[in-house]
């Protein structure tokens, strides 16, 4: 990917504390990154905000039910990485 150097202005205290928590040369990497999660969280608010027009807004139920399976698959890979633990401390 072709990349193009920008000016930007950012608090000097935050820019600062990330500067000293992934230092100086990862720095336009983890700025990129958060720009990018941005990027993600906002069209899934789009993909929400189109849904939700089509379908309704999403109920109680239906997110109750959305988070019970979350934590079963959660549960499932939890299941799967102790496994693999056991396997691995036996041989």
């Amino acid at each position: 990917m072709a990349t193009k150097k920008y000016t930007v202005t950012l608090p000097e205290e935050l820019a600062e504390e990330i500067r000293s928590e992934v230092g100086p040369g990862a720095f336009s990497a983890y700025v990129t990154r958060a720009m990018e999660r941005r990027r993600e969280h906002d069209r899934l608010g789009e993909l929400v905000a189109w849904m939700e027009e089509r379908h309704g807004q999403v109920t109680e139920e239906e997110l109750a039910a959305a988070e019970a399976e979350r934590r079963e698959i959660e549960r499932w890979f939890d299941a799967q990485e102790a496994d693999v633990k056991a396997h691995g401390d036996a041989s």
